[in-house]
This record gives C-alpha cells, sequence and structure tokens, in this order.
C-alpha cells in the first residue's frame, strides 16, 4: 500500500508540474501575441533611442533589407514591411507613447497603425533603389514638370550626417463644385455630306470630370544628410513637384550645394588646409591644433625645419566615403610662414648670421610654372 499511495503521489506531481509548463508556454504565447512585434528589436535600438537614432537606424536598414537586394530570401518582404511598421510607430511620438504602454495590440485596436503605408514615400520620398531588378511600373497618364532645387548644406553636415527639414510651398489639386472637360484628344471623324460625299477632319473629343481647382498648401519635407554625400547629389520627392489637372504631379528634385567653408576645403573625400606659422615656429618646430568638422582635435607638430609651402598629410582624418563610412579620405595641410615685420641692427643681423651658418643662395629660374 505504501508503495502503491507513493507511485500515485508521484503521478500526480509530475502531472502538476507538466500542467503548469503548458500554462506557462500558453501564457507567454498569449502575451506574446498581445504585445506584438517588438519594433525596437527590429531597429537594434534601445527603448531610451532618440528621434533621430531612429531615423538613421531605419535608413540603414531600408538599404540592407530591401527585398530587390534579398531576393533569396523568403522572408525578405515580411522583414521589410516589419521595418516599415517599426518607423511608423517610433518615429511619431504618439503612437510611440502608446506602443511603450500597451503594445501594438492597443495601436491596431485604436486604428492608428497604417500597414499600407510607403515609409520611403512618406519620409525620404523616392529612394531610387536600383538592386539589378528591372522596373515595369510606367507612367502613362500626364505628368506635371519636375522642380529642381538647390540645397545649401554645410561641410559639417557632410560630414557627420544631419536631418533637414523644408517648408514646400506648392500647388495642390483640390476638388470643386461642377464639372469640367478633361482628358481631351483629337479624333479623325468622318461625316456624310451625301450624294456619295465623305469629308474627313480632327476633332476634339473630351470626357466630362469633376471640376477642380489649385490652392496652395504648406508642406514640411525632412531631408536626411548622410556623411560623405556630395556636391550635386540628388535627393527625389516623388509627386512633390508641380501639379497636373489632369494627371499626377512631378517630382521634387533636391540637389546638394555645399557652402563655403572658413577652415577646409573639400576635393573628393580629401579636405585641405592651410596653417600659417611665425619664422620662429618654422626653424624651431611647433605644436598646433586643429578643430575637425565634427569638434574633435587633430594636432599637427614638428620638431623641425618647415619650409614655406610645405604639405604634410594625416591619412584617415578627411571625408568620409559616401558608400562605406567606415573609409576617409586624407586631410592636407599645407604651410605659410610669416616673417617679422620689424627691422633688425646691425648687431642682430651680425647674430642671425653666425646661427644659420648659411652661404648666400642666389639662384636665378623660372618657377613660375612650377618645377
Amino acid at each position: 500500500m505504501v508503495c502503491s499511495d507513493v507511485c500515485v503521489t508521484s503521478a500526480r506531481m509530475e502531472g502538476l508540474k507538466l500542467n503548469w509548463l503548458l500554462f506557462i508556454n500558453l501564457s507567454t504565447c498569449i502575451v506574446l501575441s498581445i504585445a506584438g512585434r517588438d519594433f525596437y528589436n527590429i531597429l537594434g535600438l534601445s527603448r531610451s533611442a532618440s528621434t533621430h537614432a531612429i531615423k538613421k537606424a531605419y535608413r540603414q536598414l531600408a538599404k540592407e533589407l530591401h527585398p530587390d537586394k534579398n531576393k533569396d530570401d523568403p522572408d525578405a518582404s515580411r522583414k521589410f514591411q516589419d521595418l516599415g511598421a517599426a518607423y511608423e510607430v517610433l518615429s511619431d511620438s504618439e503612437k510611440r507613447e502608446m506602443y511603450d504602454r500597451c503594445g501594438e495590440e492597443c495601436l491596431k485596436r485604436d486604428g492608428m497603425m497604417n500597414n499600407n503605408v510607403d515609409p520611403f514615400a512618406s519620409f525620404f520620398g523616392d529612394f531610387s533603389f536600383h538592386f539589378g531588378g528591372e522596373s515595369h511600373h510606367q507612367h502613362e497618364t500626364p505628368r506635371g514638370a519636375n522642380t529642381v532645387m538647390d540645397l545649401p548644406v554645410t561641410l559639417e553636415e557632410l560630414y557627420s550626417g544631419n536631418f533637414i527639414e523644408i517648408t514646400r510651398n506648392k500647388l495642390v489639386v483640390k476638388a470643386a463644385k461642377g464639372t469640367r472637360k478633361c482628358n481631351c484628344r483629337q479624333e479623325l471623324v468622318t461625316r456624310n455630306l451625301g450624294n456619295g460625299r465623305f469629308q474627313m477632319m480632327q476633332q476634339s473629343v473630351c470626357s466630362e470630370c469633376p471640376n477642380v481647382k489649385l490652392v496652395n498648401e504648406d508642406r514640411v519635407l525632412e531631408v536626411e544628410i548622410e556623411p560623405g554625400m556630395v556636391d550635386g547629389q540628388e535627393t527625389k520627392f516623388t509627386a512633390e513637384g508641380e501639379p497636373h489637372i489632369d494627371g499626377e504631379p512631378g517630382d521634387l528634385i533636391l540637389k546638394i550645394r555645399t557652402l563655403p567653408h572658413a577652415v577646409f576645403e573639400r576635393r573628393g573625400d580629401d579636405l585641405y588646409t592651410n596653417i600659417t606659422i611665425s619664422l620662429q615656429d618654422a626653424l624651431l618646430g611647433f605644436s598646433v591644433d586643429i578643430k575637425h568638422l565634427d569638434g574633435h582635435v587633430v594636432t599637427i607638430q614638428r620638431d623641425k625645419i618647415t619650409k614655406h609651402g610645405a604639405r604634410i598629410r594625416k591619412k584617415g582624418e578627411g571625408m568620409p566615403n559616401y558608400d562605406n563610412n567606415n573609409l576617409h579620405g586624407t586631410l592636407f595641410v599645407s604651410f605659410d610662414v610669416a616673417f617679422p615685420d620689424n627691422e633688425f641692427t646691425d648687431e642682430e643681423k651680425e647674430d642671425i648670421k653666425k646661427l644659420l651658418h648659411q652661404s648666400p643662395v642666389n639662384r636665378v629660374y623660372n618657377g613660375i610654372g612650377g618645377k
């Protein structure tokens, strides 16, 4: 009897453990179901991430996860949609607050999730992703003209990256009362003049469409200046150009225009600057700090004679490469020697001669064209 009771008790305990494990698993599934997707994990960010960090992570991952670039991955479209949903929620302060409080299901329940949103068109315009695939989309309807504008950008922004908000005042087509002639076209019409005579002529044929009017509206667009972008590089915002009453609006194209900088000049991925040093520093050596575009300090130190026009290079201190921000160009530093303005006494001149031990060098040559 004792053995039997012990065996029954043991079996009951095992049964209770199994039921408890099933309950835990079921509860976990319910919690995950309610919570929905982990948008922070999708973007690879912590819950305390700033809006700037969210936008930057989204832009980078959008390039990596685009379906055209991952055709062998059966989950590519789903991952890309998850990324778009994560950005849609976390970039909006109201949606993010609700998501942090009760998860994705709360947003869906309140109708705050737009699963059909095009994250590229709504944020950065047209990314123009081309990864070798062919596009079969054709615009058969008439389009308004493209608007091309220069976007002034500082060298600091091109070095570190930035988000710029611009306000675009544009004409937008709005519905109005009445109807109008639209989609007009020329058709060849044959008229019977009688007695076997016919006349062929071009005739304008139009449809009746709802009436519209053009209204001025302000649109706020956000442009990302990526590190390493070059002068003249374009960013396109689809349908933000001139309107067309019978068709689609054109595009807005922004061209990067680099503003002049007081210290650096950019040539490709390289930077150039000049330092003026005294004659004393040129002879004895010196140390000078250059404040770089992102605020870090580049120290230039010389312990030997520096000739007028000499140039040194600091590898890795140039501009970031646009395709690979881990690579940087070279910083070239040229030196100008400032000679003293005061006149020397005869005694001082003799002391300088003794100190320099230089024989007179009076070489005449044509140095205008360079060596």
